[in-house]
């Protein structure tokens, strides 16, 4: 109420006629400073009065004739600036206002849209001539009004200097629908075109023909006026029209609903006789029936006889082709050409080839369709996936044979020093674990089988590699005279620690690598027609760390046995150790390089084959020695024999050596001298006599002498054993 309050002083509603403007600041009817201000164009008065005074003056004259209803619609625009500056619309920006009175004159309406025109941050009465006003900013952004279209053309016209948009609530005129005339001008009105032309409908619905209209004495009115007749006329002579009928050749003619004739064609066929020219009418085309009619057969088979020319540029494209523009200027006639791989058309004359689904499908050169890929992996009917299983298979064999030769030779000195039977089932049933983890990399991928297969492998090759690092270790200590060397062996040497140890060590790596970065199925779309399936590891660096372990600990365990690679000949264990070793390192040096370096299908089989290689080797080198000394060298696997082959390396390791021989009654008191070419003679008749020997030049004279009283006492040392 306030603001109506202000307002309505601005406008003088208390007298019927405003008084004339004594600056230009008076001549605004209502304003307010704003980030963007708005123009506003209402005839708040009816009328401007004319001058009575004579010669005329170019000044703005009084108004008259207030209009309640068009300041009420003055007061809402002010209102919605007013509601949008106080909410959080248009945060930051706060909007002006300029509103002026037209008094429904375009004169004064001109002169408001002359300071319109006027530049933004410049004098409101400054206007400046441009010829392009691309980079001007004018001081109001929009106008809204007029109500009257008459105004609406003159004041749209200057504002079209500068594209200064004129939204108009009123002005209905049809001519403001032209965007040449008129490219600024917007309205929230329909165009008086449909408004004419609903009356024109109304009138025609109602079957009226005396009417009586009634316009303003304007342009607009004018305007709207022209707008009816013309349309009225046209339904009219459109009606009458659809009326028509005729008849043509006893055939009726008449428009239909879509006012087109029901007329038909006829087919004339144009031959040349004797070098005239003769024109036969041999068909008519029927609009209704979609067809052509004949009077006779005979011209019929004449009509027929056109599929027997032939009147094409090009060839009809077959499916698995697309058509080419050529280079001719007929944009009919074209090439056809083969669609390209892994694209492809199933019906003729296509425009272009469709392209397959490059990861599941694929298409050869001038394909008419799809086909999908095929699923590769190492599966187990594949020849070399095969061969790999016999392998495997083998070795289980072997390893059972193996196993059963120890079982049955259980109390011998071979197996004995072998480290004892549950070792051997250890190393054993790590063995048969490595040949079982095989299968893990045949077949299709699952992810317990990605997740599992390195593992399962990796576990079972520490543990086996463990358990012969014990033994190695063993065989070290046991043949070691140096004293120093001996007491760390000895304090090194814990079987049951150092298997567990190593052992867990890798599967705390397993552990962490499935965890965090487990092996997951990956599909392979690098080969065109096949996608590759296979089992992605995951971790790269992890698997590393899995063989580097290994390789760590088959290293350790090839220095302990190349140390002892000069024990005695029959139990040179080490040496067979340190072959087992060199052919596991020569296996995985050669894997790396091939592994990285193959794919597809068989890249499984690379690794494989180096598992079945370093396995082969490390059982072989450390099992079937023995077998063959417990087979076909029975005689040396006894304890008798096993002793002398100690007792002569023993020889050649120590510069004198005391061998005691113990016998139940058997003494000699003979007094301490060298033995050269002499015996040692027991006081009794007795075939196992005690006997001392003192050897010398690192050999060790073994003799049968018959027992004699006279012995002479010799030094002994302690014969190291297993």
């Amino acid at each position: 109420m306030a603001l109506v309050a202000l307002l309505i002083p601005c406008f003088v509603i208390s007298f019927d006629v405003t008084h004339s403007c004594q600056n230009a600041d008076n001549f605004v009817g209502a304003s307010s400073p704003g980030d963007i201000v708005i123009g506003g164009l209402f005839a708040v008065h009816g009328k401007m009065l004319h001058p009575e005074e004579h010669p005329m003056r170019p000044v703005i004259q009084n108004c008259a004739g207030f209009e309640i209803q068009v300041f009420l619609q003055t007061l809402a625009m002010i209102h919605a600036i007013e509601m949008i500056n106080n909410s959080t619309l248009l945060s930051g920006i706060i909007l002006g206002y300029e509103i002026y009175d037209t008094c429904a004159e375009v004169t004064k309406a001109m002169g408001a849209a002359l300071r319109f025109l006027a530049k933004f941050n410049a004098s409101k009465d400054t206007v400046e001539y441009k010829c392009n006003y691309s980079d001007y900013i004018p001081r109001i952004k929009a106008v809204i009004g007029s109500s009257y279209s008459e105004i609406a053309m003159a004041v749209s016209r200057i504002l079209n200097l500068q594209l200064i948009p004129l939204v108009s609530h009123a002005s209905s005129a049809e001519i403001l629908s032209d965007k040449i005339r008129f490219p600024s001008f917007l309205r929230t009105v329909p165009s008086d075109f449909y408004q004419t032309r609903g009356m024109v409908r109304l009138i025609h619905r109602s079957g009226w023909n005396w009417i009586g209209l009634i316009a303003t004495d304007d342009d607009y009115g004018r305007s709207a006026l022209e707008s009816f007749g013309i349309q009225a006329m046209a339904n009219k002579l459109l009606e009458e029209l659809k009326k028509v009928t005729f008849t043509d050749n006893e055939k009726e003619v008449h428009f239909d609903a879509k006012g087109d004739l029901n007329m038909g064609y006829d087919v004339l066929l144009w031959k040349e006789i004797s070098g005239h020219m003769v024109i036969t009418e041999i068909a008519e085309y029927d609009l209704q029936k979609d067809d052509f009619i004949f009077k006779d057969e005979e011209k019929e088979m004449e009509f027929l006889n056109f599929q027997k020319v032939k009147s094409t540029c090009s060839r009809k494209c077959r499916p698995g082709q697309m058509k080419k523009v050529s280079a001719s200027p007929h944009t009919c006639c074209y090439e056809c050409v083969n669609c390209p791989e892994d694209h492809y058309t199933n019906q003729t004359d296509m425009d272009y080839c469709f392209l397959c689904n490059n990861k599941t499908h694929w298409a050869p050169v001038n394909s008419t369709t799809c086909y999908k890929k095929t699923v590769e992996y190492l599966s187990w009917n594949d020849w070399f996936a095969i061969l790999l299983i016999i392998l495997s298979g083998l070795g289980v064999v072997l390893i059972f044979a193996i196993s059963t030769i120890f079982t049955r030779n259980l109390d011998t000195p071979v197996v004995k020093a072998s480290g004892g039977l549950t070792v051997c089932y250890v190393i054993l049933l790590c063995h048969f674990f490595i040949f079982a983890s095989t299968g893990f990399f045949i077949g299709e991928p699952r992810e317990f089988k990605c997740k599992s297969r390195q593992a399962f492998f990796g576990i079972s090759f520490a543990l086996c590699i463990s358990c012969i690092l014990m033994k190695s270790l063993k065989i070290l200590l046991a043949f070691s005279f140096d004293p120093k060397l001996q007491n760390f062996l000895k304090c090194l040497y814990k079987p049951i620690p150092i298997v567990v140890t190593c052992t867990g060590i890798q599967v705390v790596i397993c552990t962490f690598w499935v965890i965090f970065r487990s092996p997951f199925v990956e599909q392979k779309f690098f080969i065109r027609r096949v996608i590759i399936l296979e089992c992605n590891e995951g971790s790269i660096v992890a698997f590393g760390v899995i063989l580097s372990y290994i390789a760590a600990l088959a290293f350790i365990c090839f220095i302990f046995a190349f140390k002892g690679r000069k024990l005695p000949e029959n139990y040179n264990e080490a040496k067979f150790i340190t072959f087992g070793m060199l052919i596991y390192f020569i296996a995985w040096i050669t894997f790396i390089p091939v592994y990285t370096t193959t794919f597809g299908k068989y890249r499984p089989a690379v690794e494989i084959t180096v598992i079945l290689i370093s396995n082969y080797g490390i059982l072989c080198c450390n099992f079937l020695p023995k077998c063959y000394i417990i087979l076909y060298k029975q005689e040396t696997n006894t304890k008798s024999a096993f002793l002398e082959i100690i007792y002569n390396y023993s020889s050649k390791s120590v510069g004198s050596l005391t061998v005691n021989q113990i016998s139940s009654e058997s003494n000699c008191t003979n007094p301490q001298y060298p033995i050269t070419n002499s015996c040692c003679k027991s006081e009794k008749n007795s075939v196992n006599g005690n006997c001392h020997f003192e050897v010398s030049k690192h050999s060790l004279i073994r003799e049968k002498v018959p027992p004699k009283n006279t012995a002479g006492p010799i030094s002994r040392k302690r014969l190291s054993s297993i």
